[in-house]
């Protein structure tokens, strides 16, 4: 095997293993009847549902519920930890993280992973095909994303660290990654009947679907940015003042700038509640090595935006 002519210089990912003739733009966008039919079963009842049961408790539930599974799931654990290995931890802390992370409703740990670096890859590539990039109409990413999957011709090669591809717990979550709102469906029903499942899961997996996809396409196209990635056919976009809602990860400029880095908002008025955490549970001793751009190693193809023509 041998990198591709097309691959930026930049990417490494060990992960994804590039052969001859990949390429991220000759492509087929295919219905994903699995995850087209997840979403839809979630929303209707979530909608439907929470517009006759809704009240003040309700909306608790749901902003409770969502708030720890977008802050410690999503963002600390899938994310930040998972994915990017942005910090060291306890294993049950990893474990509770991903676990939580699953409860967003996206996809298995293995299926996130794969999605994120498939993207990541293709958006440091030369050329990408729109659906990497968000670059079709608002509408029409909504369809590609929620309901379909993108099928490379001439994909790389996936390939999963031994550490997380021999772990029994991953596989269980992956194979029944759908089944786990099931535990937290009977504890919220127990605790207050029906209108806390309906709020609790379904429109909770409804709004975090629909807001990780939202913020994913506005990040991509319009914003804020300090940097520029040389020979990459996406460049990412800070949202301002949505750091509260997406737990930090709005600052996507700077997540393309320093992949790695455990802090998303770099500067002082970007708010990033997961960083917060992160330093509170540094205090605890249940995260440490926390990584900022300052420990990242250098890139020549980093610059900054206003010196980019």
């Amino acid at each position: 095997m041998r990198h591709s002519d097309s691959i930026s210089p930049d990417y490494h990912n060990p992960r994804i293993v590039n052969i001859t003739g990949c390429n991220a733009y000759d492509a087929t966008i295919v219905w994903a009847p699995t995850k087209s039919l997840w979403f839809v079963s979630m929303a209707l009842v979530g909608i439907l549902g929470g517009y006759y049961t809704a009240s003040i408790e309700t909306l608790v539930v749901f902003l409770v519920t969502t708030t720890i599974t977008l802050c410690f799931g999503h963002s600390l654990g899938m994310h930040r930890r998972f994915i990017h290995h942005s910090y060291e931890c306890k294993k049950w802390v990893e474990y509770l993280f991903v676990y939580l992370g699953v409860l967003v409703g996206l996809a298995g740990p293995f299926g996130m992973m794969y999605t994120h670096d498939l993207r990541d890859w293709a958006q440091r590539q030369k050329k990408s095909h729109a659906y990497f990039g968000h670059k079709s109409s608002l509408l029409s990413d909504f369809f590609w994303q929620i309901h379909c999957d993108i099928e490379l011709k001439h994909p790389p090669v996936f390939k999963l660290d031994a550490s997380i591809r021999n772990s029994k717990f991953y596989h269980y979550l992956e194979k029944y990654w759908m089944f786990q709102q099931a535990p937290i469906a009977l504890v919220l029903y127990l605790l207050g009947g029906i209108e806390w499942v309906i709020w609790g899961v379904c429109l909770r997996l409804t709004a975090s679907i629909t807001g990780h996809w939202l913020i994913g396409y506005f990040a991509h196209n319009k914003g804020q940015s300090d940097w520029h990635v040389k020979g990459a056919s996406v460049q990412g976009f800070n949202i301002k003042f949505c750091g509260l809602i997406t737990m930090g990860e709005c600052w996507h400029n700077n997540h393309h700038a320093f992949p790695d880095s455990a802090l998303l908002g770099i500067k002082s008025n970007q708010v990033d509640p997961g960083w917060w955490v992160l330093q509170l549970m540094e205090k605890l001793d249940l995260v440490w090595e926390l990584k900022t751009p300052d420990d990242l190693p250098a890139r020549a193809e980093l610059v900054p935006s206003d010196t980019h023509h």
